[in-house]
């Protein structure tokens, strides 16, 4: 999808009120027309299961239960590809895994979990791997600790007529430890044989958790049927399981038939399809990133492209973000609190989306199309209501010279509805249709940061003689977070109130965002293409980078 230059038309007024009324209640009742959905014409199927773990802890095992919800296709034709939407894996450890957690002077844990997921189709499985990631949580005081991490997953496309069957397998819970004072603590290995746990000082601990010999289903967590057959026939193998063909290789047969019933076999395996990025927009198709004679730039001035995704949970979908221009200003990093082991540095910087002399991302649009309603199309902003900020704290190891950042960034930002048309007829509905407050997030230190704002979060880390991983201000990288919508108002002319459908079908909590920012390039002390540097700016000075939105 690119970028649009300027927003669409507005409709004419001259349609009768009957008209515009009729369209826009169907509009709003399928979509709201905000965002795509990734349901298919056949309906959704929404899992919910709740299985036993035992978990590898540092002082042994112990046992957990993992509950999985996500959403499936009631029905896939042969060679679709389909993604399961709104992943969520809650995890829950018992009691006894917060006071080993406490022990070792933890306050709270950050997680993210890697779930093994087996797909079979008939005699034929693929594994697919389930990443998610999950918001900080204070250790609680009693009761077992409850981690809810939420991620995006493969698609997965059936090769073949057949029940499509998704059941989980091993579980990987990596913990970063935090003391109350907010550093790593000193995390031990979990019992000898156990490949779990970082070593003492690493302030993180990986946990190995295995599918319990009594789970229901053994693991079953949803059945897609795929083309005109009736399902898997009796007698195929568990889903987790490994695939059997009907003779060992060779098995003494001549004619080499174990090869090639083999081969066959692993033409109708499932295809597990990772949600690679696609590729980065052209130049030409996303708005100019530069400074002016309105803007000009300091010593310390940045420029960038981020681009992404939002999803909105009621809708179960998500609206791609174009590549939108962002002009930084860096802070001076001044020393943080004491720690004997760290050399602490806090920055702040301030940053402003640029297009057309606004705070403001390009109009994007977002189309949707389902449950054999006519197509509906929605023109966007997001603008900014003040100055975006930006915390970063970098933590030196006095021992290994290792470093991470972890970056905050406040966003005051409200969405703002330009046009919406429905079946290709356009609806007005105003100048000032947007939420009514920014977008909200709940803040780590809402005591400091007061106020309705999007708090994106990246963690950037740098070893010795590698290069730097994940999110830092200077290279960008990944920054996530997730908002509530707030209701929306001003929707609707002529005496016709579209407000309270428009919050009906979109506003609300658990909206995840995902951005990517771009290389940033810095104008007072450009680095242009060459054979031994990659570009971070053009000879215009605008960033040389245009990242590409992830999934």
């Amino acid at each position: 999808m690119k970028a649009k230059p300027a927003a669409a038309p507005r409709p004419s007024r001259t349609r009768t009120r009957a008209r515009a009324r009729s369209t826009s209640i169907a509009a709003f009742v399928v979509l709201a027309a905000l965002v795509p959905t990734t349901a298919s014409a056949s309906g959704t199927q929404e899992v919910e299961a709740e299985l036993p773990y035992v978990c590898a802890l540092p002082s042994g095992q112990l046992p957990a239960t993992v509950r999985v919800a996500a959403e499936f296709p009631a029905r896939a034709e042969v060679g679709e590809a389909f993604t399961p939407s709104g992943v969520t894996t809650t995890v829950e450890l018992p009691e006894e895994a917060v006071a080993d957690l406490a022990g070792h002077g933890a306050a709270g844990v950050r997680a993210a979990t890697r779930l093994d997921v087996g797909v079979a189709q008939n005699a034929a499985t693929a594994k697919a791997i389930w990443p998610a990631g999950a918001e900080p949580v204070a250790l609680p005081e009693s009761g077992p600790l409850t981690l809810v991490a939420r991620g995006d997953v493969p698609s997965v496309a059936g090769r073949g007529d057949g029940d499509l069957t998704f059941s989980a397998g091993s579980l990987a819970i990596d913990l970063a430890l935090v003391a109350a004072d907010g550093t790593a603590t000193d995390t031990p290995t979990a019992d000898a044989g156990s490949d779990s746990g970082s070593g003492s000082g690493s302030g993180s601990l990986t946990v190995d958790c295995t599918l319990a010999e009594d789970a229901p289903g053994q693991g079953l967590l949803a059945t897609v049927p795929v083309g005109t057959g009736t399902g898997a026939p009796s007698g195929s193998p568990s889903p987790s399981g490994p695939a059997e063909t009907s003779g060992a290789p060779d098995d003494g047969q001549p004619d080499g038939r174990g090869d090639r019933q083999r081969e066959r076999q692993s033409e109708r395996s499932p295809e597990v399809l990772e949600n690679t990025p696609g590729t980065a927009a052209d130049r030409d198709d996303v708005p100019p990133c530069r400074y002016d004679e309105q803007h000009p730039p300091t010593d310390v001035s940045l420029n960038a492209y981020v681009t992404g995704y939002a999803n909105v949970k009621k809708l179960k979908g998500a609206a791609y973000l174009p590549p939108s221009c962002v002009l930084i200003e860096q802070g001076v990093p001044v020393p943080g609190p004491p720690d004997p082991n760290y050399l602490i540095f806090d920055t702040v910087s301030y940053a402003n989306f640029h297009y057309q002399e606004r705070r403001q991302t390009p109009p994007f649009e977002a189309t949707f199309l389902s449950f054999d309603f006519a197509p509906v199309k929605a023109t966007m902003v997001l603008e900014q209501t003040d100055t975006m900020r930006i915390d970063s704290r970098m933590k030196m190891s006095m021992t290994d010279f290792s470093t991470t950042t972890d970056t905050y960034v406040r966003a005051p930002l409200v969405l703002h509805v330009l046009d919406l048309e429905v079946n290709g007829t356009p609806l007005d509905v105003g100048s000032e249709c947007r939420t009514e407050t920014s977008l909200i997030s709940e803040d780590p230190d809402p005591a400091n940061f007061p106020g309705d704002h999007l708090v994106l979060y990246g963690r950037g880390e740098l070893l010795i003689g590698q290069p730097a991983t994940g999110y830092l201000l200077l290279s960008g990288g990944v920054l996530s977070g997730e908002a509530t919508i707030p209701a929306f108002t001003g929707c609707g002319t002529d005496g016709e109130d579209l407000d309270r459908l428009l919050t009906a079908s979109v506003s609300g909590p658990g909206n995840l965002i995902k951005q990517v920012q771009g290389q940033t390039c810095a104008i007072a002390a450009p680095v242009f293409p060459s054979p031994t540097n990659e570009g971070q700016c053009t000879e215009d000075l605008q960033p040389y980078e245009i990242p590409v939105a992830e999934h």
